[in-house]
């Protein structure tokens, strides 16, 4: 190589073979007998697929690039005699597909370093391929312990005169399987013609498909067994089983260049009748502990939606009222309000808060004397001065007074009088009333208060 005399990409611990994810590290190693002038020493790490139409042709129809990170070690100067080492690290992405090589295209991953020289100088360049290893985990696919099962019927004409049926059955244990797993595979032949069939045979098939313009299509078996035939009107079950050799793990999704997809095909050799059953090729194998997710789930019980509006917070509901439990312990007596009653000598409010009435009596219910000496002149007094009941007042007379005299005198002329004074002085009738809802308080409790 001239001046370089070592120029090598070391991966660490000499690791090949990456997992999506995973942090790729290593060194480059450069020796030198000269100093070199360059511009910039880097390292790229690359993982893209090429497919083409043509066999074992680099000569890519299409491309496409997964991923592609370049980091700079060095930067403009003189690389000196010597020996030189540069770490470098690259972290690969998640959703990197696995490696591949096929005659008709193939997913590269490899790790480039290149000293870039001045103009007119010789540039010099290393690259050392990885493998990239995608985990398919069996378990996460639906239905994968389930049977993997197809049927076909064919008629076939044979001695050029006469016709025949034969009707195939087959079917797989389960449709996922790692390498070194058994495939057991069942088949039930029902030959309803004279003729006898062909042999029957069982292949694992593996199907590329490389998706240019024009899709080429790559088929082969990777594994097949094989049995007797069937003899005319007669009806047998045949039973076999296939190792699954090392095989690029099934393509989950359909968007890359390159798809893999795996299948058994039973058929007979005569008449020509075949049936696939497609399966699935991974990494972690199927758990027959785990619940298979193709059950159904039972669904979660939906929350009830009452019709009925739940009740304001202001304004408690008047209808579908929960019902209470009885009450054990008596409920006490409530909180005694002032209110008016209609006694022989009723509490009235202090005098000085109504200092115009001249009938306002004091606190020991006693009448002052102006109040004596004006009751006798028949002085007009609100009856609402004797009431501690808020927003409560009496209703006037139709004749339209304003207040009815206070007078102790009983005579037959005023017998009607006192009729209409005392419906006007009496409490508010509280069975027809909506508020308050407890009974009004008695005698004692509003003498106390």
């Amino acid at each position: 190589m001239g001046k370089l005399q070592e120029f090598e990409i070391t991966l660490n611990n000499n690791k090949t073979t990456y997992s999506p994810g995973e942090s790729l590290s290593g060194t480059l190693k450069i020796s030198i007998a000269q100093p070199i002038p360059c511009k910039a020493i880097k390292v790229n790490c690359q993982g893209f697929c090429g497919v083409t139409s043509k066999s074992n042709d680099t000569d890519w129809t299409e491309e496409e690039q997964y991923f592609s990170s370049s980091v700079s070690i060095a930067d403009k100067g003189t690389l000196k005699e010597g020996e030189h080492s540069f770490p470098f690290k690259f972290l690969l992405p998640a959703a990197a597909p696995a490696s591949f090589e096929g005659p008709y295209g193939r997913i590269i991953y490899r790790v480039r370093a290149f000293i870039e020289t001045p103009r007119f100088a010789k540039d010099y360049k290393i690259e050392k391929p990885f493998s990239m290893l995608y985990t398919v985990n069996l378990n996460e696919i639906p239905g994968i312990q389930e049977p993997s099962s197809s049927s076909v019927t064919k008629n076939f004409s044979y001695m050029l005169v006469k016709n025949g049926t034969v009707v195939l059955n087959a079917e797989s244990d389960m449709r996922g399987y790692i390498a070194g797993q058994i495939i057991k595979v069942s088949a039930e032949i029902e030959n309803k013609s004279e003729k006898s069939t062909g042999h029957v045979v069982a292949s694992l098939m593996q199907k590329v498909t490389y998706n240019t313009k024009k899709p080429t299509y790559d088929l082969r078996a990777v594994a097949e067994v094989e049995g007797p035939g069937v003899k005319g009107g007669n009806k047998t079950v045949w039973k076999e089983q296939i190792i699954v050799p090392t095989l690029h793990q099934s393509s989950l999704t359909d968007g890359n260049l390159i798809h893999v997809c795996y299948y058994i095909q039973v058929y007979l050799k005569y008449p020509e009748v075949s049936l696939t059953l497609p399966i699935y090729i991974g990494n972690v194998a199927v758990d027959p502990t785990l619940p298979s997710s193709s059950r159904p789930v039972p669904p979660m019980p939906a929350p009830r939606n009452n019709s009925t509006p739940a009740p304001s917070p202001t304004a408690p509901a008047e209808t579908d009222l929960p019902s209470l439990p009885p009450r054990t312990t008596p409920k006490p007596a409530p909180k005694p309000r002032p209110r008016s009653c209609y006694v022989a000598s009723p509490s009235a409010p202090p005098a000085d808060l109504y200092p115009e009435l001249p009938g306002v009596a004091n606190y020991n219910g006693e009448m002052t004397k102006s109040a004596q000496i004006e009751s006798g002149s028949q002085v007009a007094v609100s009856p609402n001065a004797f009431s501690y009941a808020p927003g409560l007042s009496f209703r006037k007379r139709q004749n339209g007074l304003s207040a009815l005299p206070l007078s102790s005198s009983s005579s037959p002329q005023d017998t009607n009088r006192d009729h209409m004074s005392a419906s006007a002085s009496l409490p508010p009738n509280y069975r027809s009333s909506a508020y308050p809802h407890e009974p009004p308080p008695s005698y004692d409790d509003s003498f106390n208060t």
